[in-house]
């Protein structure tokens, strides 16, 4: 009787072993879609064009969705939210143009580093009294809730003497509003500041980047085996040169070296 349990239960163990032992990978390859969690309102990394997301972002994510033989669906998420959701399992990654930093690696993994960026100070086009960080004492920032932006500008109030610090769900409504003359100037990525100054004369970008930072794509911690597939996909794409026609196609220029 003691042998026929014993069977029982191995036999038992063995049938739940695909659904327990299953890694993120495999079930993502068995669900036949990647789902991707992004902040879809930050071009040219990821914004809509239509009812389509388009951008830098997205067409990584279209790469490692192919090489996982899987379709990709982008779940557009307020980026203040966006670790809470994949912790929640409401996407298996985010692709948002996020900033690996020790903070954020208590809750979530990154992948290697694949966009070097920095934050840089934007203002309309008539401002002269605005050049550095420096000259921020006294004025109105604008930045995006739960970003390195707003982190940024919070350790810039006491050092400068920034008046005030306005966090928007959105860059392009912090732009709006420097454009109308809410604000003196907003503190953002610089490949989005610059793609956004570049398609609004009322708009400039000045100084030079002030802090040097760069975005991987965040992963459960659970999820090492996806972790690993996507560092193996991220290197194998600059290998073959298709990271290079993604960074061209978006950015104009082939990627610093």
């Amino acid at each position: 009787m003691r042998k026929i349990l014993i069977i029982f239960l191995l036999f038992s163990l063995l049938m739940l072993y695909p659904v327990l032992g299953a890694g993120a990978v495999e079930r993502i390859k068995k669900a036949g879609v990647l789902k991707v969690g992004s902040d879809v309102a930050y071009a040219p990394f990821e914004f809509m064009e239509g009812d389509k997301p388009v951008g830098f972002d997205i067409d990584i994510a279209q790469e490692i969705a192919k090489a996982l033989g899987v379709k990709l669906q982008i779940i557009n998420t307020s980026f203040d939210g966006i670790i809470a959701a994949l912790k929640a399992k409401k996407f298996d990654i985010i692709i948002s143009a996020m900033t690996i930093t020790e903070e954020r690696k208590k809750e979530i993994d990154f992948s290697i580093p694949y966009y070097d960026s920095g934050q840089i100070i934007v203002v309309r086009s008539d401002n002269k009294d605005i050049n550095s960080e420096k000259d921020l004492k006294g004025k109105i920032v604008g930045v995006q809730l739960g970003t390195t932006g707003e982190l940024t500008a919070k350790k810039l109030k006491d050092q400068v003497g920034i008046k005030e610090i306005r966090s928007y769900e959105t860059i392009p409504e912090a732009f709006m509003d420097l454009e109308l003359g809410r604000l003196d100037a907003v503190i953002n990525d610089l490949p989005v500041s610059l793609y956004y100054s570049k398609n609004n004369p009322k708009l400039k970008c000045v100084g030079k980047p002030f802090t040097i930072e760069q975005y991987g794509i965040a992963v459960r911690k659970e999820d090492k085996d996806l972790l690993k597939k996507i560092n193996e996909i991220l290197t194998n794409l600059k290998k073959t040169g298709k990271y290079n026609q993604i960074y061209k196609k978006w950015f104009g220029v082939e990627p610093p070296k």
